[in-house]
């Protein structure tokens, strides 16, 4: 009967203990005793050079991801417009999805990158994901105004 209790103790240990363990294993923690988990786990891709958890290396992961990958040589965020030009890429002011959007006048003088997932033909908005904006190595969605749209770069493919 002991033994019996023993195994039954161990197993619900197993059970309880398994799932924390595995929280742990899936995500990567942003601040040792904060409630701040990341939600994006996927390992560095090699063929990227931007720093792991910023805007740059999401909106470079997510071309990768469609096919469409960038060169890893075009800086902080605010140099991603004039370097994608000087590489022949259409740099413009309309969003269309893949695209890269640009913001060069976001805070912190480093730019801002995100990449755009969507654009409503209807209203002309456009959604975006992007990564560092919430904060570090947290992705969140924005969708903006067509109004706005004059105000970004939005980087395509090469011409």
């Amino acid at each position: 009967m002991f033994k019996m209790s023993l195994i039954a103790f161990g197993v619900t240990v197993f059970v309880v203990i398994m799932p924390i363990v595995a929280l742990f294993e899936s995500t990567n923690i942003a601040a040792l005793g904060s409630a701040a988990i990341s939600i994006f786990t996927s390992p560095k891709v090699t063929s990227d050079e931007y720093d792991y958890g910023e805007c740059t290396y999401w909106a470079a992961l997510r071309r990768i991801e469609i096919g469409e990958p960038i060169p890893n040589t075009w800086g902080n965020a605010i140099t991603w417009a004039k370097r994608a030009t000087s590489d022949g890429y259409i740099v413009n002011h309309i969003p269309t999805y893949g695209a890269i959007m640009q913001d060069p006048n976001a805070p912190g003088g480093l730019g801002h990158v995100a990449f755009v997932e969507s654009v409503n033909p209807l209203s002309g908005s456009w959604t975006i994901s992007e990564m560092n904006r919430v904060g570090w190595d947290e992705i969140d969605y924005r969708t903006l105004s067509a109004t706005l749209a004059a105000s970004y770069n939005f980087i395509h493919q090469k011409t």
